[in-house]
């Protein structure tokens, strides 16, 4: 199982780290070992004094697939999820610098929370999920799938030139603005629409 992340899918998130919008979507991976265990709490790593909650919905692939055409696409799920990519801001910035990739920023040990999945046919359209972080009690970060650059089918025939898709592969899509530092003792909650489907502690 690999994680498929998505950087630079919602424009709100690209102006607020005054990033530059790409011209195709960009692509990172995170190794299975970055997925936080189940009722784990997620410990800020010590390399790290500013890690950011990046709030994101996640599809789970379900047969394998190369070079997917868009029309097909939506034969390859039937979960939507919703998980963090949790960044280490400070170390990503100092690799960005130096034209370094990100992996020791963005895959380290715990650094993907997977939530609770939903059977895709409960949403009338994939292309319109509302999804949101709750940090403490406070809305922090807010999306709908509506405002991706790349929506969830586009993503996957893109994805599918270069990697071969297989089965239990989970594809972070990008994260709306709102992006922000996590400090121990924070209770960060997950919903899509009105479904609670994670919550961690942070230590």
């Amino acid at each position: 199982m690999k994680l498929i992340c998505i950087g630079r899918n919602y424009v709100a998130h690209i102006d607020e780290l005054k990033n530059e919008r790409p011209a195709d979507p960009v692509i990172f991976m995170k190794p299975d070992t970055s997925v936080l265990l189940k009722k784990q709490p997620f410990f800020i790593p010590e390399f790290s004094e500013d890690v950011h909650h990046e709030v994101e919905i996640l599809v789970k692939i379900k047969k394998v697939g190369k070079h997917i055409e868009e029309k097909f696409a939506n034969t390859y799920y039937d979960e939507i999820g919703l998980g963090i990519d949790f960044t280490a801001r400070d170390l990503q910035s100092k690799l960005k610098e130096k034209g370094l990739p990100w992996e020791k920023a963005k895959a380290f040990d715990g650094a993907a929370v997977v939530g609770n999945f939903i059977s895709k046919a409960k949403f009338k359209d994939v292309n319109n999920i509302n999804f949101s972080l709750d940090k403490n009690g406070q809305i922090v970060q807010a999306g709908n799938t509506s405002l991706m650059l790349w929506k969830i089918d586009a993503l996957i025939e893109y994805i599918s030139k270069y990697f071969t898709l297989k089965i239990g592969d989970i594809i972070f899509t990008g994260t709306p603005a709102g992006v922000a530092k996590v400090n121990p003792e924070d209770q960060l909650t997950g919903y899509i629409e009105d479904q609670q489907v994670f919550s961690i502690k942070v230590k």
